[in-house]
């Protein structure tokens, strides 16, 4: 039996576009005399790239790492309502609706009647659980599971606890990083979707299919030819 595991963030629903539209309002608010956004972005995805191996993800980590880039660039007096002010522009992340990708549900549903679906995500287990419920999808996975980081181990560990048999099992997401390259070196297939707003500390080099199969489509409902 073919077991297929999900991506939730970018390859379910949206969920970096409301990232991005929170740190164009960071910029604007930071209103840097020298620093281009793109030069504050790169600040800031330093700042991310430690901070996410200690404290994970979500939108309130970004706005502590919003309010640490506005401690070190700004270039006036930092207020308390300042920073309050930063984190509110993530907060309001949380407020977004969960809005579907194009043919996902329909796609769901048709391969759920012949196939075991799991939805493996990283993230805030709390803010994770509030876009599943409020999407509509989980009636379609057998097993749902939220992890800090989706790395060679958690899914070799995923494919031994559930029972999957690693040549039959493929990973579908838009991330390189977490969902392609370690699900390929744990033995597993991989499907990888991109999607035009993936955060860019989740853009890597595709390493090659040293273990399993892999395959890139363009849009969500192509998944229908294959499985």
């Amino acid at each position: 039996m073919i077991a297929l595991i999900f991506d939730a963030d970018d390859t379910l629903w949206e969920n970096n576009i409301y990232f991005e539209k929170a740190f164009d309002q960071f910029c604007d608010f930071l209103n840097h005399s020298r620093l281009t956004a793109t030069q504050v972005r790169e600040v800031l995805n330093e700042i991310e790239s430690v901070n996410a191996k200690i404290h994970g993800y979500g939108s309130r980590n970004f706005g502590r790492n919003l309010q640490q880039a506005y401690r070190h660039l700004a270039e006036r007096e930092i207020r308390p309502d300042d920073l309050l002010h930063v984190m509110s522009l993530a907060e309001r992340i949380l407020e977004q609706p969960v809005e579907l990708i194009e043919g996902v549900e329909e796609t769901l549903a048709e391969l759920a009647s012949r196939h075991t679906l799991t939805l493996f995500t990283k993230g805030h287990p709390e803010e994770q659980r509030l876009k599943i419920d409020r999407s509509g999808l989980a009636r379609y996975f057998a097993h749902t599971e939220i992890v800090k980081e989706k790395d060679v181990f958690a899914y070799r560990r995923l494919a031994e606890e559930r029972f999957f048999d690693p040549p039959a099992t493929w990973m579908i997401g838009n991330s390189p990083k977490s969902d392609i390259n370690p699900a390929l070196e744990a033995g597993l297939n991989a499907v990888l979707i991109p999607h035009p707003h993936t955060w860019m500390l989740e853009n890597q080099d595709l390493r090659g299919a040293s273990g399993g199969r892999f395959i890139q489509i363009r849009r969500f409902t192509e998944l229908r030819r294959y499985f």
